[in-house]
């Protein structure tokens, strides 16, 4: 039985989850990853609006594997400033006061630990946000201390939500990211360390933010095979020649030609999905194939559809005999 493909939902918060369950079934999609909090208002104690939503999707042919808040994980650990304004719901944002948004956010991120659960679902994907990300060139020099007390920050801010999430069994997927505590192999081992290897947290695997880095994407499920809880099928282009926008972007907008990398839809950069679902069989994953999808230069809609069929034609699961196991037959 193949895994299911589903679509993430936060880049279609524009409109309404009815809408979007009508699209997202023409498209091909067996279910939705919903985003907060544009699809899912983690408010609601009652049960009885969770099934509203597990229902219009159930109504659609659709069904529910996971939810994300993204968004409000941003602001857990981040240096809060003028940014978090325009990502975080007004009741998160409050004054502004930065320590009063990332209390106000771990308190939200409890909610929707909770919210999980009601609405039947195991886990839930997101950021974390970094108080050292402003740290990553080391210059002015930045100190071993510095960095120890950024990994032990995320640590404190966390460790109330992953509690909470290992008390209703959810997992909570970080999904590796420039921005986040863990943005490479490197940094997910000592992310992982941080909370002592705590059993609700692991990853949201997204070969897309590892690729342009260098970083061995593949290898990536490997090393963490007992950790993949969700999976990010998103696809990113680097040039073979020095571009004028080099990896760090440049205060550039995704999609300017300028750059040495941006997102494409699936199929059209150069991510090697085929290694991908191969691994994913060798640590037998298997969970859902959530489709992000991201392309400036790209109606959504036929991206969405495209990308869809092409997650649906590359996966494929693991043979459960040696292909040579016939000869003696």
């Amino acid at each position: 039985m193949s895994r299911p493909v589903t679509l993430y939902t936060i880049q279609w918060g524009d409109l309404s989850l009815e809408e979007l369950c009508k699209k997202a079934k023409s498209f091909g999609y067996e279910g939705l990853e919903l985003g907060l909090p544009a699809h899912l208002d983690v408010s609601h104690t009652d049960s009885s609006y969770y099934q509203g939503v597990k229902k219009m999707l159930q109504e659609h042919g659709l069904s529910v594997y996971a939810i994300s808040s993204h968004l409000i994980g941003q602001a857990v650990c981040d240096n809060i400033d003028l940014r978090h304004k325009s990502i975080l719901p007004t009741h998160i944002w409050g004054d502004g006061d930065p320590e009063g948004v990332r209390q106000r956010a771990t308190q939200e991120m409890i909610r929707t630990v909770r919210a999980a659960k009601m609405l039947g679902v195991d886990t839930l994907a997101g950021f974390t946000g970094s108080s050292i990300w402003h740290l990553l060139y080391s210059f002015p020099p930045v100190s071993k201390e510095m960095i120890d007390e950024g990994y032990a920050d995320f640590a404190r801010r966390f460790m109330p939500i992953l509690d909470e999430c290992q008390k209703l069994g959810i997992r909570f997927a970080l999904e590796v990211h420039p921005s986040e505590i863990a943005f490479d192999t490197f940094s997910a081992r000592r992310a992982l360390e941080a909370v002592g290897n705590h059993p609700a947290f692991g990853f949201n695997y997204d070969p897309s933010h590892l690729a342009y880095q260098g970083v061995d994407y593949v290898d990536f499920i490997y090393e963490f095979s007992d950790r993949i809880f969700h999976v990010h099928m998103k696809d990113v282009s680097w040039s073979d020649t020095p571009k004028q926008i080099g990896v760090f972007g440049g205060h550039s907008s995704f999609g300017d030609h300028r750059r040495f990398w941006n997102f494409r839809s699936m199929g059209r950069g150069r991510v090697n999905f085929e290694e991908i679902i191969r691994a994913l069989n060798a640590i037998n994953y298997q969970g859902p194939l959530s489709v992000e999808w991201e392309d400036s230069g790209m109606d959504r809609e036929h991206g969405a559809k495209e990308s869809c069929a092409f997650v649906k034609n590359i996966d494929f699961q693991a043979s459960k005999q040696a292909f040579d196991a016939a000869f003696e037959k």
